[in-house]
């Protein structure tokens, strides 16, 4: 892991009618995209819904794990993961 950086992991459903992140049970993160897992089309919209989530740029947003499964793990540079989560929770709640 990078240092300034932290991890945040996800649950993708890719092919979703209504994309967002949510939180699922037990604080675990959903994200839907509407692209389909082909050609890491999927983890590509999944990064970048991240980093718009997180007020990040795309650059800091890398997969570190989970290329081919749905449980993914995302580093994200600039701040920790406690941090990363703090920011999901305001993005989502309005």
């Amino acid at each position: 892991m990078t240092a300034g950086a932290g991890i945040i992991v996800v649950t993708v459903k890719p092919g979703a009618k209504a994309p967002g992140i949510v939180f699922g049970a037990g604080d675990s993160i959903v994200v839907r995209v509407r692209e389909r897992a082909v050609e890491g089309k999927a983890n590509e919209a999944v990064r970048v819904a991240l980093a718009r989530a997180l007020g990040v740029p795309k650059s800091a947003v890398s997969l570190v794990r989970g290329a081919t499964a749905r449980l993914k793990a995302f580093e994200i540079v600039g701040a920790s993961s406690p941090e990363l989560l703090k920011r999901l929770r305001q993005y989502l709640t309005p």
